[in-house]
């Protein structure tokens, strides 16, 4: 039988961009992929099997409560759509029907309001929230997340990622101070953090993960957090999550790839910095090419390759060097959210030694293409 690539006429793809939704994110291992086939093939009362995964996974992470969701994106829209709504039972079926008059405002720095492949906005949205900004695009103190804060808000919403402003932004810890002083939830997303622990030892109530980046798994998503809010979040399966649904072997196969993340060893940033050490040299062997390693923007334990393209040499844009990388018989993706400032990153984790070679003789055809032009 052919491949599937031959069967439905798809591009290989190798992806040096990370664990990235675009192109399916990353690989569960074969005993979660087992987990996903035993979960297809047999029923299960679905009530039972949420609450029961949910706790189980609540013990591994020492916290309140836990639920799987089908992303992470769903999580926000949920979670915001729990704290608004709560136990109210005529809301939780009629959360479209008519203006809100219960808070509904969802507070977040306004460097945070970004588009991760869908705007932050949106989820808000899905789940009834008013998206209200604090502070400024480059600074938000605590005060300034404070004073956003009214009778109207429901919640407060941190987004932990690369795509954020770094710089002059509070912590968690200083965020979930303003929420206590207030008395109002605060909702974390860190959709592909590492660390399933610190936001909500920090005082975090929702914490949301995504179950397909850093934890390996299928296509899913986790909530975990403080019990009544989480039990909310659940209750959102008949209203809006019931849009979300996620299936029997998502949940299963979620809850192996935790039990997996938990127990096995991860590649340390000094073992990514020796397996890219060949690709950089050879990177450097290019002409208008500059590369060395970098850490990850975000503060997580990942260092990654950054090619610096002299635009002048190479004859074409950067922009123009990443687009025929993707074009080619093997589509290769970099990370390219500084192609403006002529640099791309290199996400090693998931690319092969070969594969590196591979990037390295296509970047030097592309680039003697262009000189040509």
């Amino acid at each position: 039988m052919s491949s599937m690539y031959e069967k439905y006429g798809l591009k290989p793809v190798i992806n040096a961009s990370g664990r990235m939704t675009i192109l399916g994110v990353s690989t569960p291992s074969d005993d979660v992929a087992e987990t996903v086939r035993y979960g297809l093939r047999h029923y299960f009362e679905m009530k039972d099997l949420v609450d029961k995964t949910g706790a189980y996974i609540a013990r591994l992470l020492e916290v309140e409560n836990a639920v799987v969701v089908s992303c992470a994106s769903a999580g926000i829209a949920q979670s915001v759509a729990a704290v608004i709504v709560k136990d109210n039972e005529w809301l939780l079926e009629n959360l479209h029907a008519e203006p809100l008059t219960v808070p509904h405002d969802i507070v977040t720095p306004k460097g945070h309001n970004v588009n991760f492949g869908a705007p932050v906005g949106t989820m808000v949205q899905l789940g009834g929230g008013r998206l209200v900004e604090a502070g400024y695009a480059n600074e938000c103190s605590a005060a300034q997340l404070s004073a956003a804060v009214t009778p109207q808000t429901a919640a407060i919403l941190y987004i932990k990622s690369h795509h954020c402003v770094q710089k002059s932004h509070l912590s968690v810890a200083q965020a979930a101070a303003v929420a206590r002083e207030h008395q109002v939830p605060l909702i974390v997303d860190a959709a592909a953090e590492e660390d399933l622990h610190c936001y909500y030892r920090d005082g975090a109530d929702l914490v949301i993960y995504s179950g397909a980046k850093a934890l390996e798994g299928p296509t899913s998503g986790l909530v975990i957090g403080r019990r009544q809010y989480v039990e909310w979040v659940k209750r959102q399966s008949a209203g809006i999550g019931r849009a979300m649904k996620v299936g029997k072997e998502g949940i299963l196969g979620l809850t192996q790839a935790i039990e997996n993340y938990l127990s096995q060893r991860r590649p340390s940033s000094a073992e990514m910095v020796a397996k890219m050490t060949p690709f950089i040299d050879g990177l450097n062997q290019l002409p208008g090419v500059q590369a060395s390693v970098v850490w990850d923007a975000a503060g997580r334990d990942i260092a990654r390759t950054e090619i610096r393209l002299d635009e002048r040499v190479i004859g074409q844009s950067t922009a123009a060097l990443v687009q025929a990388l993707k074009a080619g018989d093997v589509a290769i993706y970099f990370r390219g959210y500084k192609a403006n400032e002529g640099k791309v990153e290199v996400d090693v984790r998931s690319v092969t030694p070969d594969q590196l070679e591979t990037i390295v003789d296509r970047l030097r055809a592309v680039i003697a293409g262009g000189a040509r032009a």
